[in-house]
């Protein structure tokens, strides 16, 4: 999907459709809040027992498709300054649009049986539509990411105006550390 393929080089307006995902809740620092961590497991748990489950009764093999993140704070210039005690996030990945409510529902009650994440109760199952965007790969760290926002934001200003959350795709696992070289 091109969504998941955007350009390094320049930023894009794209038209974002109505698509399912399980989504998580949260606010604070997501380095230091354990809730954040946590809601980040139980989505890939949930995500891969629902894929596995699929693969099992339907015969339908996908990849589990990558971590989204919605960033926002109440006073967005906290946010832009890089306040992170006020960040409030949506951890959230994308279903197919063969997966129901209640597989999502019963694969839940299966996790929770598996692994003690009090998360779990948060996590919810809805359609999510952002409709016109503007798009952009950052490659590297997190902590380098200022001029690529930047520079989106500065796009962004000359074909309408900014609304709405910052939304991240991470195209890898952020479980894991970034290699020293800074690729992503």
């Amino acid at each position: 999907m091109h969504l998941y393929q955007p350009s390094a080089k320049e930023a894009a307006l794209v038209e974002v459709p109505a698509m399912n995902f399980l989504m998580i809740d949260g606010q604070g620092e997501p380095n230091k809040e354990r809730s954040y961590q946590e809601a980040v497991e139980a989505l890939f748990s949930v995500s891969y027992a629902i894929k596995f489950k699929v693969k099992k009764t339907l015969a339908i093999d996908y990849g589990v498709l990558p971590l989204e993140g919605l960033w926002w704070a109440d006073d967005m210039a906290a946010f832009t300054a890089g306040d992170k005690s006020d960040w409030q996030w949506t951890m959230m990945i994308m279903q197919p649009d063969f997966i129901s409510a209640a597989l999502v529902r019963d694969t839940i009650a299966e996790v929770k049986q598996k692994k003690d994440f009090p998360v779990l109760a948060k996590l919810h199952f809805k359609p999510f539509a952002e409709g016109k965007c503007a798009q952009i790969l950052h490659i590297g760290p997190f902590a380098a990411e200022g001029p690529t926002v930047a520079r989106v934001h500065a796009f962004i200003d000359t074909v309408g105006k900014r609304s709405g959350k910052h939304h991240e795709i991470y195209l890898s696992d952020i479980r894991k550390p970034i290699p020293p070289s800074g690729g992503q």
